[in-house]
């Protein structure tokens, strides 16, 4: 209707337009000639100083009264449709992100710098699934006090139902986005949680299943269509958790000297206050230096354990082989994502460029990052 409404009005200051005045005046012509004429030449589309000058003529003359009223009304006009225009784009822009997140309303709690928290991200990214990020101070918690799980990540769907644990919440999302049908409150029961007491006494937090998508038999066909692919990228899935992120802290707190860049990153990154940043770059940086020869010592990693994490990327990229872009195939799947979420969070550090100049990752790790900023995997 707006638009039609600019028509209408461009046509009445055409016809306006075109009456012969003879009567002008200079300076009133200049002003209207550098502002509202080129305003309504824009809307319009007729172009030409002919055109112009007409105008400019008409709105100084004797019909001056009702021509301004004609550019007064023509600029509503063009006002009415450029708003019905945008508020058109807007509806349309919301429709489609709501398509995209399956009406899902994603709010992430995450460290920037936590390897579990970054393959959240690279997962959520890859199918294109928009989402809030709520950073959490590592020392306080304050944002995590309404919940009884205090880790990270945690990922709230719909402000109702609460997902912990990485892997969890990856299978959760990925079964949701497959089986539409599904609540996710019916999804997250089949991933019970388990209490136990580890070997020191520390009561941890597992759960069930975390690592199988839950599908019908014709869902897992269409997902998994060759045989093995489902194991494989389980076995994957749980090798970075298991194994490959626990590299990571010994690489990056590998000397003092890295262990001051690490956390100069990590309080850049991070939440903290002024104070509390200070002492987390130099207090937490000595902490984790001593942290991570414990660490070595725990894993039975070598001495240089530059080499541990050499040989586990190049393990990651002989099980994909030549004939695959990704483990997945064509296309990334959830060990990929998992792998290059672990991997990511070393940017910008000494061991992330060691290990892309001394292994054989870097084609696979620039083609998963292609693949996360383009949100390929966006159904």
């Amino acid at each position: 209707m707006a638009a039609a409404c600019g028509r209408v009005f461009g046509k009445v200051g055409r016809s306006l337009a075109e009456v012969p005045v003879t009567r002008r005046t200079g300076t009133v012509s200049y002003l209207v000639g550098t502002g509202s004429a080129q305003v309504s030449r824009r809307a319009y589309g007729t172009g030409g100083p002919g055109f112009r000058s007409r105008l400019v003529s008409g709105a100084a003359g004797g019909s001056g009264l009702l021509g301004c009223a004609v550019l007064l009304g023509g600029g509503l006009g063009l006002y009415q449709t450029v708003k019905f225009w945008v508020q058109q784009h807007q509806h349309l822009a919301q429709e489609e992100v709501q398509a995209v997140g399956g009406g899902l309303k994603l709010v992430l709690y995450q460290y920037k710098t936590c390897p579990f928290c970054s393959k959240v991200r690279a997962f959520l990214d890859y199918h294109g699934l928009p989402y809030d990020i709520v950073e959490v101070n590592p020392v306080m918690r304050q944002e995590l006090k309404w919940s009884t799980y205090r880790k990270v990540p945690i990922l709230m769907v719909n402000g109702q139902v609460q997902l912990n644990d990485s892997s969890v919440i990856i299978s959760s999302i990925k079964t949701q986005l497959i089986s539409k049908d599904k609540t996710m409150s019916e999804i997250i029961n089949c991933y019970p949680e388990m209490k136990s007491v580890n070997e020191n006494g520390k009561e941890v937090t597992e759960y069930n299943n975390k690592y199988w998508l839950m599908l019908s038999e014709d869902e897992t066909t269409q997902v998994y269509p060759e045989k093995g692919m489902q194991k494989e990228e389980m076995k994957w899935r749980r090798w970075a958790d298991d194994w490959l992120v626990h590299l990571i802290s010994p690489n990056v707190y590998r000397t003092t000297g890295e262990a001051l860049a690490s956390f100069d990153y990590i309080v850049r990154e991070g939440k903290f206050s002024t104070f509390e940043g200070f002492f987390a770059k130099y207090v937490g940086a000595a902490a984790m230096f001593i942290i991570s020869k414990r660490l070595k010592n725990r894993h039975n990693l070598q001495d240089d354990v530059r080499q541990d994490l050499y040989k586990a990327v190049n393990d990651w990229v002989a099980a994909i082989g030549k004939k695959r872009k990704f483990m997945g195939g064509n296309q990334p799947n959830l060990a990929d994502l998992a792998v290059f979420g672990v991997l990511r969070v070393m940017e910008g550090l000494q061991a992330f460029d060691d290990m892309m100049e001394n292994t054989k990752v870097k084609h696979w790790y620039r083609r998963m990052e292609r693949a996360t900023l383009n949100h390929e995997g966006r159904q």
